[in-house]
């Protein structure tokens, strides 16, 4: 796998924006695979189709680029929020592919969040465009990576290191589980998730206890939070995600 750009691909555009979305998805094109089924190379949608940019030719997954120099950071800025709510609550929403690049355009980091740890919740609106705009009235919103657990950022590139891809392809499917669950069942899997995130490797089960006002807040309906917690604790042992060590203790297996 090329880390660096081919910035010859780029020389007739003056705008930084365009020249990185060229540079981006040209980069994608040549050196990026399906993280589910490993096929390469990704076939590329037309231009402005909403909230996706490639798929895969074999398993149809959809991936939508969202590019960025330095850093990746926790809240990521993206379009408009009414499409972005839509796409994820729809059937054939995308994953996300984040990649980030040095001031010499070389890829830092490529990852891939699948599509089934995207919650509404995780969509924050932005206050509209001023009447002064050229899009006056216009809503965007941000993409906050901090409630998707560690396990659902898939590396294909960390640090400068290309991670080997049967790794990435094991992580990746490691989770589809949570493509058979009802759109509030995986919400409760991913926030119980989340809280054992914060928790060290080994813990008990009173150590998740502990975040029930956190939960009750997020599930306002549901008054058995600690009866749910135990549920979910199940599913995440049942799909290799912890395991069971002894009576009220667990211990995580990524």
């Amino acid at each position: 796998m090329n880390l660096h750009f081919n910035q010859s691909l780029a020389k007739n555009y003056n705008s930084q924006a365009q020249k990185i979305r060229v540079l981006s998805e040209a980069w994608v094109k040549n050196n990026g695979y399906c993280p589910n089924c490993s096929t390469q190379p990704l076939a590329e949608f037309a231009n402005g189709r909403p909230v996706a940019d490639f798929y895969c030719s074999n398993c149809n997954e959809q991936y939508e680029l969202k590019s960025k120099k330095a850093k990746l950071s926790n809240v990521i800025n993206d379009g408009a929020y009414k499409t972005m709510i839509e796409r994820i609550n729809s059937e054939d929403n995308p994953s996300f592919f984040f990649l980030t690049y040095s001031k010499e355009c070389t890829v830092n980091n490529f990852l891939i969040i699948p599509k089934h740890f995207f919650k509404p919740d995780m969509i924050i609106k932005r206050k509209p465009l001023s009447i002064t705009a050229k899009r006056a009235g216009w809503v965007g919103c941000n993409i906050d990576l901090r409630q998707v657990p560690e396990s659902g950022k898939v590396f294909l590139v960390k640090n400068q290191q290309v991670i080997l891809r049967k790794k990435v392809t094991q992580q990746f499917q490691k989770t589809l589980f949570l493509r058979e669950q009802t759109q509030q069942t995986r919400g409760w899997t991913l926030d119980v998730w989340q809280c054992i995130d914060k928790l060290d490797n080994k813990f008990s089960l009173q150590q998740v206890y502990a975040f029930a006002n956190e939960l009750r807040l997020k599930h306002p309906d549901n008054n058995h939070v600690d009866d749910k917690i135990r549920q979910q604790l199940q599913v995440l042992r049942d799909k290799g995600i912890i395991e069971f060590v002894s009576p009220g203790h667990y211990r995580k297996l990524y």
